[in-house]
């Protein structure tokens, strides 16, 4: 299903309560790796009634069936107020969005520092604790220590973004300037995670006998980066 089939399935499943249809995200910003990135999709409609939701599921359904997560779909009075729930998440929409269809819903919306701290702090140690998990799981595979580090590198480039951000920086479009920028600031190797992103963009893939090596400085860089979080909220 293309963006455009998507926005015109919504607008059946929605009709006149349909207000915004906005892609965000890598798609946006030019990071878009075929195969390997999905694309975003925010949705504000004026309600949402059962039968709504039951015709946006065949959609949401065909949309996820190529590999994209469904729709992220607020309510505008939801939308309006949300922000302090999810600053991470508005703030990078904020920064990084493409109006598809209907209004540009982004007026007098704003993320507060100390919510925007917070949640990346949350996130940070859960993707810490994630990525731990994850290679436990794995084993002595190197097959999948490599699919950990694939899989880890969306999620770690949005957390690398709200960190810029708290420090009042507009964050590198480019990866692995996103990286090195947010590695000289929390104190630790930018190195893994520049290796990981050349790794998944295909530029330079990694060995198998490297995923051990580069493992253990991404935890040790992820380490870092929690403590360097917890000290700003000092």
């Amino acid at each position: 299903m293309t963006l455009d089939e998507l926005v015109s399935q919504l607008k059946l499943a929605y009709g006149a309560s349909l207000r915004s249809v906005v892609l965000y995200g890598s798609a946006v910003a030019g990071e878009h790796i075929a195969k390997k990135s999905d694309y975003n999709v925010l949705v504000v409609v004026d309600a949402m009634t059962v039968e709504n939701l039951r015709k946006a599921a065949a959609v949401a359904t065909a949309w996820s069936g190529d590999g994209n997560p469904p729709p992220m779909t607020f309510t505008t009075a939801e939308w309006k107020s949300s922000s302090d729930i999810f600053p991470m998440e508005y703030a990078d929409i904020l920064e990084r969005h493409r109006v598809l269809f209907g209004e540009v819903p982004f007026e007098g919306i704003s993320v507060a520092k100390d919510e925007l701290r917070l949640q990346v702090e949350h996130e940070a140690m859960g993707k810490l604790l994630q990525l731990r998990q994850g290679v436990m799981a794995a084993g002595g595979d190197a097959k999948n220590q490599l699919a950990l580090l694939e899989d880890s590198l969306s999620t770690l480039m949005v957390i690398f973004r709200g960190v810029a951000r708290l420090n009042g920086e507009t964050a590198p479009q480019d990866y692995e300037a996103l990286a090195t920028s947010v590695a000289a600031r929390a104190g630790f190797a930018a190195d893994p995670f520049v290796r990981v992103v050349r790794h998944v963009r295909g530029a330079e893939k990694l060995r198998r006998e490297e995923a051990v090596p580069i493992l253990e400085a991404y935890l040790a860089g992820m380490e870092r980066l929690v403590a360097y979080l917890d000290s700003l909220a000092r």
